[in-house]
């Protein structure tokens, strides 16, 4: 039976444990333990990305990411009533800890209650928050599912994710001329005056119901006396429509282009690439259908979204891996007034258990 104190005290523990992308590494020997503790062998891949498998055929994955967001290191949790929040001025870290704490349960109430259950393998990934890093990286020869859940949405363990997005990253480099800014400014070049020119030509926000664009970070200069020579300038723009993004990267090169002409002397350099595909589930999805099933079986209706983010399993899908997401209990990801629905989360537990009991 799902122990909703022991969940509860497994997700602030893991919480407490700082894990921005990059920086797994006590995540990760922490996850090791409690999975060894649950009778798998664990075996990272070259990229740190954690695997725990056991003996059976046809194993289900269970999969969620080790990292989190900034501001993410020294997080207090709180329970408030029905919620779990953070005290601190940080992230709660729920994204992805509200999903590896459900699976955790999942598993440990099925040992503790020696419940029959199907041949399963875990998947912790890491720097999922940079561009499915840890998916991209991942070493698929160690991996034997053909099937996996994945809990990393936002929202209650009923909804669905069944179409994402297409991801485009795009960097602008800058490169102006130095000059020292109170003896020869006029024979400098300010890389930031250009940006500052060539945002304004770019989209920003949502543009439509399911296309967004945004400026994520501007580094520019080094020194307020210095007419600053170099800006980059990070974004990224997201649809599953082919044509949308088509035309979204056109924009992006026209403005580039409109801002060379007019700073002929500064050297204007862009990259765009895609990070992850879109991807839709159809209604006669096998496991779409078993899992929409299950939370029927929990007295809960199915609901089924489209999300504007990605997660790993755009990357498990482009492999072969037929991955279906779902809600774990988290909400306001990626801000400060981020929290977890305890009712919810227990609901994630025991949809999980649900899945993986014969």
């Amino acid at each position: 039976m799902i122990n909703q104190d022991r969940l509860i005290q497994t997700l602030c523990d893991l919480v407490k444990i700082d894990s921005p992308s990059g920086q797994e590494e006590e995540i990760s020997k922490e996850l090791t333990e409690r999975l060894i503790n649950l009778g798998f062998k664990v075996t990272p891949d070259s990229y740190g990305n954690l695997i725990a498998s056991e003996v059976g055929e046809n194993p289900f994955m269970l999969s969620a990411h080790m990292d989190t967001v900034e501001p993410g290191t020294g997080i207090v949790p709180k329970v408030e009533s029905d919620r779990i929040i953070s005290t601190s001025k940080t992230i709660l870290g729920g994204d992805c800890k509200a999903g590896v704490s459900a699976i955790l349960e999942a598993l440990e109430s099925i040992n503790e209650d020696s419940s029959e259950r199907i041949p399963v393998e875990v998947v912790f990934t890491r720097e999922e928050e940079l561009g499915l890093q840890g998916a991209v990286n991942l070493d698929f020869s160690k991996i034997k599912a053909k099937e996996a859940i994945v809990f990393d949405g936002e929202g209650a363990p009923n909804e669905i994710i069944t179409i994402t997005p297409t991801y485009f990253s795009f960097d602008i480099t800058i490169e102006g001329r130095a000059a020292h800014a109170g003896v020869d400014p006029e024979n400098g070049i300010s890389s930031i005056h250009i940006a500052a020119d060539l945002i304004p030509r770019l989209p920003q926000g949502r543009l439509d119901h399911e296309t967004t664009f945004n400026i994520g970070t501007i580094k520019g200069g080094n020194v307020r006396n210095s007419v600053p020579q170099n800006t980059i300038i990070n974004g990224e723009f997201r649809s599953p429509s082919i044509e949308t993004l088509d035309g979204l990267k056109m924009q992006v090169i026209e403005a580039i282009n409109q801002v060379k002409a007019k700073y002929q002397e500064a050297n204007v350099d862009n990259q765009i690439y895609a990070n992850f595909k879109s991807y839709k589930i159809e209604k006669d999805n096998p496991l779409a259908i078993r899992i929409a099933s299950a939370i029927k079986s929990l007295g809960l209706s199915p609901k089924t979204k489209y999300s504007g983010g990605g997660s790993d399993a755009n990357i498990f899908r482009e492999k072969g891996i037929n991955s279906v997401v779902v809600g774990m209990a988290d909400h306001n990801m990626h801000t400060l007034s981020e929290y977890v629905i305890i009712s919810e989360l227990v609901t994630a537990a025991k949809l999980c258990e649900l899945l993986i009991k014969k």
